[in-house]
This record gives C-alpha cells, sequence and structure tokens, in this order.
C-alpha cells in the first residue's frame, strides 16, 4: 500500500490515511477482505506516530469500511464501495448546496449555474 503524506497539505495525517484508504478502496486497489498493514508496520513505514494511524483505523472501522479482528488484524469491510459513494454523494450535495446558495446571491440563473456546472464537469 503507497500512502504519501505531506505536512504542508494543510489537513492532518490520520485524515490523510484515511482520503488515501478510502480512494484505493474505491478504485479497486483494495477490495473485500483484503488486508491492511498492521497499525504498527504503517506507523514505522511513514514514520508517524502509532497512535496516528490508529485513529485512522477506528475512523475507517467507524464508518464500516475496514473492520478488525483481534489477533489477526484489519481488513477491507465488504460492501465498502457503497458505503464511499454514498459519502461522496453527500459531500457533493453539500458542495453543490453552498453553489446554490452562492449562485443565488449573486443572481446568477438556475441555467446559467447549470452551463457552468456542464462546462467544469466535462474537463
Amino acid at each position: 500500500m503507497n500512502i504519501i503524506l505531506s505536512n504542508t497539505n494543510g489537513k492532518p495525517l490520520y485524515e490523510q490515511i484515511i482520503s488515501q484508504i478510502k480512494g484505493l478502496i474505491l478504485n479497486g486497489t483494495l477490495k473485500d477482505g483484503d488486508p491492511l498493514p498492521s497499525m504498527r508496520f504503517l506507523a514505522k513505514e511513514l514514520r508517524i506516530s502509532v497512535i496516528t494511524t490508529k485513529r485512522a483505523y477506528e475512523e475507517l472501522e467507524r464508518v464500516g469500511l475496514i473492520e478488525t479482528v483481534t489477533g489477526k488484524g484489519s481488513f477491507v469491510a465488504a460492501k465498502n464501495k457503497e458505503t464511499i459513494r454514498d459519502e461522496h454523494r453527500r459531500r457533493s450535495e453539500e458542495l453543490l448546496l453552498q453553489a446554490i446558495h452562492a449562485a443565488k446571491e449573486s443572481g446568477i440563473s438556475l441555467k446559467e449555474l447549470s452551463e457552468m456546472l456542464s462546462t467544469l464537469y466535462s474537463k
């Protein structure tokens, strides 16, 4: 698993781990039942605290993307793609609502906004 962390990213390290593991699951690199590296191994590889990897794994487990089996390790949970897509859909809706509010405040019509969305989406 290739995870790259950046101290200049602005996002906390555990969130960078979470988003990259989510991405690996969504694009099919990690499949249902695949093992994840142990928290200690990942912390050593990334040269970060075990507390940071533990926080990332706990959050991934909380949202149902991974399962941890005592004594065996952490694994990609089944049906994780549905969960991720639902999460991305909710996030997209939130961002679109912000864009709609900004457009309304600026007097931009639905037609103009739709054209902008179509143009940006096709890039």
